[in-house]
């Protein structure tokens, strides 16, 4: 595997580049003998980069100096070329380890959108595992093959790519985890409990409370998993300048929820969780537990209350 974050040494042909202009602003190349960089700042020839250490300076032609770095999969994730909207590096490093992905590592995601996330995975689960992808729509399965041969210089040969529903064509069995990025993710919960080795894990990206409330009641209702835990992730950097120190204005907030869960046992039965439903939490018609220890806390407040 020869990506970007691999590569040490001068700079030479076929590498990825980021420049960096004085603003700040990231532009990511791939250096090509003969070829020039132009921005409004001027030229930049790919010819004088190549040799050059990684962390150098370079000037261009018009008088603006830029840092030349190899790129981090951050910075790359963050200015690829897009055709769905790509997973934010704050959700793919939380959905690694949620997923506990290590080298030799077996896993499939469905929704590969841009190929952010499958970057991170492939990263993940090294040159001794693999990456069954699934997408539906081949104009964003073209985009993420793009993406995913310049990030890694080639195509990973742990990497599967398969145009298609999940549904219809995931055939793997004893997957060590399930990652789908989707709009319905339960109407593949069958398919991906067939599929997970007992304790695998699930894990699902989504991004509205409807969609979030859907995913786990009927995670609760299959029977074949584990009490799903929901979050988000928000990130917030800080403004250095001096003695200005503050949290900047702006910040990474919030871009989906991730729901995760793990493959029972077949024929397991997971234990009852005792809840305290707050009062009328169920609805008026709900008979069942639930509704008998909303009475009771109910009562018990009312005892109080006098």
């Amino acid at each position: 595997m020869s990506s970007a974050e691999f590569r040490k040494g001068p700079f030479r042909e076929g590498d990825l580049v980021q420049l960096t202009d004085p603003k700040g602003k990231l532009h990511t190349l791939t250096l090509t003998p003969g070829k020039v960089f132009h921005t409004h700042r001027g030229g930049l020839a790919h010819d004088d980069l190549i040799g050059l250490e990684s962390g150098s300076v370079i000037t261009a032609s018009g008088g603006s100096a830029y840092l030349a770095l190899r790129p981090l999969l951050d910075d790359f994730v963050l200015s690829m070329p897009r055709g769905a909207a790509v997973v934010y590096p704050k959700d793919a490093a939380r959905i690694v380890g949620l997923m506990n992905l290590h080298p030799g590592s077996r896993i499939a995601e469905a929704g590969v959108g841009s190929g952010a996330l499958t970057c991170s995975l492939l990263k993940a689960v090294g040159s001794t595992g693999r990456v069954f992808s699934f997408e539906r729509r081949e104009e964003f399965a073209k985009v993420a093959e793009g993406n995913v041969e310049t990030w890694f210089g080639q195509r990973p040969e742990q990497w599967t790519l398969t145009l298609g529903d999940l549904t219809d064509a995931l055939q793997e069995r004893e997957l060590d985890a399930v990652v789908l990025d989707m709009l319905a993710p339960w109407e593949c919960l069958e398919t991906v409990a067939a599929a997970l080795c007992p304790g695998g894990v699930l894990v699902g990206y989504v991004a509205t409370t409807t969609q979030l409330s859907k995913l786990v009641e009927t995670l609760r209702l299959s029977g074949h998993w584990t009490e799903p835990r929901a979050e988000e992730t928000m990130l917030r950097t800080w403004h250095l300048d001096g003695l200005s120190v503050r949290p900047d204005h702006r910040m990474n907030g919030h871009t989906g929820f991730l729901v995760s869960t793990r493959r029972l046992a077949p024929g397991a039965v997971l234990p009852p969780r005792r809840r305290r439903p707050a009062p009328g939490a169920y609805g008026e018609d709900y008979s069942g537990p639930g509704a008998a220890r909303a009475d009771s806390v109910e009562s018990a407040s009312d005892e109080l209350e006098s």
